[in-house]
């Protein structure tokens, strides 16, 4: 008999996080492969994809292929729904490719929290994120920020929503020579450009960058969106939880996020396992009440990492010679099983042989 085929991380995962996620409280969301294309299309603005991967079904009717959960998990939170809702999922996201020419499966587990987002909602959202990475790796880097920040020092500029957006993707690529280039071809004050670009230089431990990021405080915007990170960056350690780097750069778009935001990295590989953030926004687009926090996992990244040895090891394989030996066989099997090992009992090719 063939050995068992080795199960990907990727495998693995989906499993562990809905357990964790369930501890606190987060039900399954399940939803169908596929939506009316009208209803993407309302709401492309907080669509992460360009393109959205359509078919017609038999009626004629435009369906597209499902490319965010999110949408579909706030489309389905009634009017009269008790608050908060905490839902999770594993669900597999379709995306077109760069040159539009194919497509990717992306496979996610995430949860959302949805209802009056205060200090303890932030809090348990991003510990389980945090608690996510660190099932895979001990060496993970989870960084935040808060989109408030940003948005208070571009308002300040009174530049135009385009040129604004300029400002923004050059805070993500911590370029704060084309900043301070851009805010002086557009008459902005030296000591609000010199903000700028202390914005999309400053990362590290959260306490020191707090305390430079103090200099940054301008309006009540960015009062409120300092104020809010020191007070979650306090509630996570004080709950005993692992440090978090703040890195003010982190940008994501602000049509769409309206607070904390935060993205989560693991060893070896180079793009984020985790996003998430805030996202009122949406809930007021759909006439929903509250607001909302959540994350996604990409677990289709998590492949590139080893299986735990424990997982691997901790096998037996037991044979035996007959009916006679069947009982023995099983209570045995039985037993290794109770013990967390992974059995595999099979008959004896050489009758008399035993385990």
């Amino acid at each position: 008999m063939n050995a068992p085929a080795a199960r990907k991380r990727s495998e693995l995962a989906i499993p562990e996080l809905r357990a964790l996620y369930a501890q606190y409280g987060y039900r399954e969301f399940r939803m169908n492969k596929f939506e009316e294309y009208d209803f993407y299309a309302e709401y492309r603005s907080f669509l992460q994809a360009e393109n959205i991967l359509t078919f017609h079904d038999p009626s004629g009717k435009l369906l597209a292929l499902k490319p965010d959960i999110t949408l579909s998990i706030v489309k389905s939170i009634k009017k009269d729904a008790h608050l908060p809702a905490r839902l999770c999922y594993s669900e597999t996201v379709y995306r077109t490719q760069e040159d539009a020419g194919s497509f990717r499966e992306i496979p996610q587990v995430g949860l959302e929290y949805i209802g009056e987002i205060d200090l303890y909602a932030m809090a348990e959202v991003l510990a389980l994120a945090i608690d996510s990475l660190h099932a895979f790796s001990p060496r993970f880097i989870m960084d935040i920020s808060h989109v408030g920040l940003a948005a208070g020092l571009l308002a300040e500029t009174g530049l135009s929503a385009g040129k604004q957006s300029r400002l923004s993707s050059c805070v993500r690529a911590k370029n704060a020579h084309e900043i301070r280039a851009l805010c002086a071809e557009n008459g902005v004050a030296e000591s609000l450009s010199e903000k700028l670009a202390t914005l999309a230089s400053l990362y590290g431990k959260s306490e020191t960058v707090l305390k430079e990021a103090a200099a940054l405080d301008v309006n009540e915007a960015t009062h409120q969106a300092l104020a809010e990170l020191r007070s979650l960056c306090s509630a996570l350690r004080e709950a005993g939880l692992p440090e978090v780097n703040i890195d003010l750069s982190l940008l994501n778009d602000l049509s769409y996020y309206n607070g904390i935001i935060f993205q989560g990295f693991l060893p070896e590989i180079h793009a984020p396992v985790i996003s998430g953030g805030r996202y009122d926004s949406l809930l007021l687009r759909m006439h929903k009440q509250g607001g909302a926090i959540g994350f996604a996992v990409n677990v289709g990244l998590l492949d590139s990492l080893s299986v735990p040895k424990e997982r691997a090891e901790e096998s037996a394989t037991l044979s035996y010679a007959g009916d006679a030996d069947a009982a023995a066989a099983l209570k045995k099997a039985r037993s290794l099983a109770a013990e967390g090992k992974r059995v595999l009992v099979e008959k004896s090719p050489v009758a008399g042989q035993k385990g």
